[in-house]
């Protein structure tokens, strides 16, 4: 007589031979699946796969002496994307500057229209009666780096939040008192500790839902369709009034505000929670 079991093993009982045929199909009850680079963080993380390893998570506090924060998946954190009303928010980054702030200023207030300012602590220091009238005219303040540095959020706490503090610090030498709610970081290259400082720091951070990428400009018309095709109630539009010629910006912001005004009400962020 011969029985099946799991271990394949082979047992004399009452002088029978019991011939036990070996057989494994059950899945062992510890075995799990193994996470994808994509999987949402666990309470006991893995690095995910990248280019550059990094050191593993430790439980304790990370070491002063590490250059860099590994980034990790925009799972991980929640950024702002939405103005948090149905109304339509138009930003403006990398200023000030004292060619191209000053015309898109003009432009706002011929149509009055309040925006968000997101500004370089560099450009502040070098213009910053341009801040006072971004204040003075009734626009929103957002700390946009000391000098937009793009790999920022890799910094260690420290090192993040002494440059946000540095453009926040100079944005209140021009404009004491002045609330600055946000923060974005330089080429929307979030990471969990850009996320957790300026949080710490009382900002939100603020993304985009509509990017035009009036940067590389690919003139004003296809700027100003972009922003009115891919623009729904609560956008937060992204657009520059700073870090290079801007003109084709200026040129579209008529059109993108009169087309956005037929469906939404445009409003700048409010500056307190």
């Amino acid at each position: 007589m011969t029985l099946r079991r799991a271990h394949g093993l082979v047992a004399v009982v009452t002088g029978f031979t019991l011939l036990l045929a070996a057989g494994c199909g059950g899945k062992s009850p510890t075995a799990t699946a193994s996470a994808s680079p994509s999987a949402s963080p666990s309470a006991s993380p893995s690095p995910s796969p990248s280019p550059s390893p990094s050191p593993s998570p430790s439980l304790g506090p990370t070491p002063s002496k590490t250059p860099t924060t590994r980034p990790t998946t925009e799972k991980s954190y929640v950024l702002q994307r939405t103005s948090g009303s149905s109304g339509v928010a138009l930003t403006f980054d990398d200023g000030p500057h004292p060619t191209w702030t000053p015309r898109v200023l003009d432009a706002l207030r011929a149509r009055g229209v309040k925006a968000t300012f997101c500004l370089v602590g560099t450009q502040v220091k070098g213009h910053p009666a341009l801040v006072r009238r971004i204040v003075a005219e009734g626009h929103t303040l957002c700390n946009h780096s000391w000098n937009h540095e793009f790999k920022l959020g890799t910094w260690s706490d420290a090192k993040i939040s002494s440059n946000l503090r540095a453009t926040n610090n100079a944005i209140h030498e021009a404009v004491p008192g002045v609330p600055i709610r946000y923060f974005r970081h330089p080429g929307g290259n979030w990471t969990a500790a850009a996320v957790r400082v300026a949080r710490g720091l009382g900002m939100s951070p603020l993304h985009w839902s509509v990017d035009p990428q009036d940067w590389r400009r690919p003139g004003a018309s296809a700027i100003s369709a972009r922003v009115l095709k891919n623009t729904r109630a609560g956008g937060v539009v992204l657009l520059h009034d700073a870090g290079g010629d801007r003109s084709q910006t200026l040129a579209a912001l008529p059109g993108i505000i009169s087309g956005l005004r037929t469906k939404y009400r445009l409003i700048r962020l409010p500056d307190t929670f």
